[in-house]
C-alpha cells in the first residue's frame, strides 16, 4: 500500500515522503496513529500544492534576507563603552550589545545569536561585523567602538 508520511517515522522514512508499505503495518500502525494518509489522488495533490507553498515561502525568505543583508551593508552603529587607564577598554563589546544598540539606533530587532562573533570586541576602532540572516545569506554590518564620555 502506498501512503504519505505526514511525520518523520524512524527507519521508514521523513515527513513528505511516499513510501511503499505492507498493508498491515499501514493499516495498523502508520494510519491510526496519524503518522501517515493512504495515498490517494487528492492526497497526492495536496502534497504537491503544500510542497509549492513550502518553496515559495523558502524564496520569499531567501529574497528578505538578501535584500535585509543590502541595507545592513549601509548602515553604522556607534557602540560606546568606559575607558581604563592609558585609553584601554574597560570590558568588551559583545553580541548582545551589539543587537541592543542597533535596535536603538535603527529601529530593527537583530536576533544576538546570529551576530557572528569570534571574540568580544576590547579595543576602540571601526570593525566588520557579520549576522547570519540566512542559511545561505550572511550580512555585515559596520561597529565603530567609541569611548564613552
Amino acid at each position: 500500500m502506498k501512503v504519505i508520511l505526514l511525520q518523520d517515522v524512524k527507519s521508514v522514512g521523513k515527513k513528505g515522503d511516499i513510501i511503499e508499505a505492507n498493508d498491515g503495518y499501514a493499516r495498523n500502525f502508520l494510519l491510526p496513529k496519524k503518522f501517515a494518509v493512504e495515498a490517494t489522488g487528492k492526497n497526492l495533490n495536496d502534497l504537491k500544492l503544500q510542497n509549492a507553498n513550502k518553496e515559495k515561502i523558502a524564496a520569499q525568505a531567501l529574497a528578505d534576507a538578501e535584500s535585509f543583508a543590502e541595507e545592513l551593508s549601509k548602515k553604522e552603529i556607534v557602540v560606546s563603552i568606559k575607558a581604563g587607564e592609558g585609553g584601554k577598554t574597560f570590558g568588551s563589546v559583545s553580541s548582545k550589545e551589539i543587537a541592543a544598540e542597533y535596535k536603538k539606533q535603527c529601529g530593527v530587532e537583530i536576533d544576538k545569536k546570529k551576530i557572528v562573533l569570534d571574540e568580544p570586541i576590547r579595543s576602540f576602532g571601526a570593525y566588520e561585523v557579520k549576522i547570519k540572516l540566512h542559511p545561505k545569506v550572511t550580512g555585515t554590518l559596520r561597529v565603530k567602538v567609541t569611548e564613552s564620555k
